[in-house]
């Protein structure tokens, strides 16, 4: 994450500024564990799979990005915090432990942050899945409805391009939204040539409704964040953090970009966070179907 911070623009001078404090952002997701880094800050729990009361997360996806969201890098000395330390978190478990899941529990966690958005006061979700293979068109046009309604909620939206790019229309099913910001991968020529590089393979525009997607990208290869392994050891704690690769990364650092502006800007609007979140952007010098408005510039989207 340090890396990454670096990337995107959330240096020292805005880390100390802003750190996500009084925000509220909602995962849906595999769950999440009580890390040591996200201690104390997940304030609402409800599980779709099993109907089980504790917070829990028997995959870690849910767990890791939690971390780039809102962990504090406390077991790291915060070398790996993520971009809004100090946010706290409300997540639906909605994926199982291989991380798959349906479009009725997909809709029913939706539904649910619609239902408990004021008495968390909720004002980002971020949905760091894929969910490429409905069925029909029909089932799109659904969860593009309840999708749409969180946004009508005034809750930002950010949802993954999902990972089954490189072909034109391979915009995940959740970022086809016009209104939500549709995270895609990219690393800024971080990794080189390497062939497995996030946006070789991160969710290619447009949708199906000939809109113009991903909105944004953000780094996605190799990152660091909470281990749902982690364990407590007579000295200290083993396997605090993993890496994880993917679109479903990319996001948590855009929704953690989110919380740093509301932080300063309590009264914006989920309009306003997108709009200057993508006319702040770098651009990469990349298709439109590959970067959307560019790099995510946490410094620039605060400052400017």
């Amino acid at each position: 994450m340090f890396r990454v911070r670096k990337q995107v623009g959330c240096h020292e001078e805005v880390t100390e500024k802003y750190t996500g404090k009084n925000i509220v952002a909602a995962i849906l997701d595999t769950g999440i564990m009580e890390h040591p880094d996200l201690r104390g800050r997940v304030i609402g729990f409800h599980d779709f799979i099993s109907a089980k009361a504790k917070p829990y997360d028997d995959c870690g996806h849910g767990t890791h990005v939690a971390g780039i969201l809102a962990g504090n890098g406390m077991l790291s000395g915060g070398r790996y915090h993520g971009i809004a330390p100090n946010c706290k978190l409300v997540v639906g478990k909605v994926l199982n432990f291989n991380g798959d899941g349906n479009l009725g529990d997909m809709l029913a966690g939706m539904q649910w942050i619609h239902e408990v958005r004021d008495l968390y006061k909720i004002r980002i979700l971020n949905i760091s899945i894929g969910l490429n293979d409905l069925d029909d068109k029909e089932s799109g046009k659904i969860l593009i409805q309840e999708v749409e309604r969180l946004w009508n909620d005034g809750i930002v939206v950010v949802a993954a391009a999902g990972n089954k790019g490189p072909s034109p229309m391979s915009i995940s099913p959740v970022g086809w939204s016009s209104k939500v910001i549709t995270v895609g991968c990219h690393d800024g020529g971080y990794f080189g040539d390497r062939p497995d590089i996030c946006e070789n393979y991160s969710g290619r525009g447009p949708t199906d409704y000939a809109v113009k997607k991903p909105d944004i990208v953000a780094p996605g290869t190799d990152i660091v964040s909470c281990n749902v392994k982690c364990r407590r050891q007579y000295r200290g704690y083993k396997n605090a953090y993993t890496t994880k690769s993917g679109t479903s990364m990319a996001t948590p650092i855009v929704a953690g970009a989110a919380a740093l502006y509301l932080e300063k800007n309590p009264s914006a609007t989920n309009e306003e966070v997108k709009r200057r979140m993508i006319y702040s952007a770098t651009d990469m010098n990349e298709p439109w179907t590959k970067q959307g408005w560019g790099m995510v510039n946490i410094g620039r989207l605060l400052n400017g």
